[in-house]
């Protein structure tokens, strides 16, 4: 398997597999939102990285440099020192092995390298794959709140998770 850095000239690729494998009941995925996320790809705004093996893409994680739940950031991390998880994406075939949290991982020291010293994320407050990934790689749960317009299931709340880098 090769993990690497996602290219501009993956974003067709990347999208095939968030929109087969990464809509269910508890991802919010519209295609325009994913699109403008992927085209962050090309501009440099977004980052991401991507499990292969043999040429077919297995998972992706795409993160860039914001700070999307300032109020839940420690005080003594500035802005320009966090990060967002964007997207995490594993294919069914590659889901249930680690894959995801190992990405995270690297996503973590990626942006450590960096000079970020925060990363969060958000997930359907009941999606336990995701909560599994990100407790393994060190994300802490942080707040649940209704979010009705992105979660249409279950609680309907999204949980923002974070952890210092």
């Amino acid at each position: 398997m090769q993990i690497r850095a996602a290219q501009p000239a993956d974003q067709a690729a990347l999208l095939q597999l968030i929109m087969s494998h990464g809509p269910n009941d508890w991802n919010y995925l519209p295609q325009q939102g994913v699109e403008q996320t992927l085209s962050g790809l090309a501009s440099g705004t977004v980052q991401g990285l991507l499990a292969e093996q043999q040429g077919q893409l297995l998972a992706v994680m795409l993160f860039d440099r914001s700070d999307a739940y300032p109020a839940h950031r420690p005080a003594d991390i500035a802005a320009s020192e966090a990060a967002f998880l964007i997207e995490a994406v594993v294919s069914r075939e590659a889901a249930g092995q680690g894959l995801g949290s190992r990405l995270l991982l690297m996503v973590c020291e990626v942006l450590r390298q960096q000079g970020c010293r925060w990363l969060c994320a958000d997930r359907h407050q009941q999606n336990a794959g995701s909560a599994g990934m990100m407790q393994k790689a060190g994300l802490q749960e942080l707040e649940s709140f209704a979010d009705p317009e992105r979660r249409w299931s279950g609680s309907r709340m999204s949980t923002v998770c974070g952890r210092r880098l």
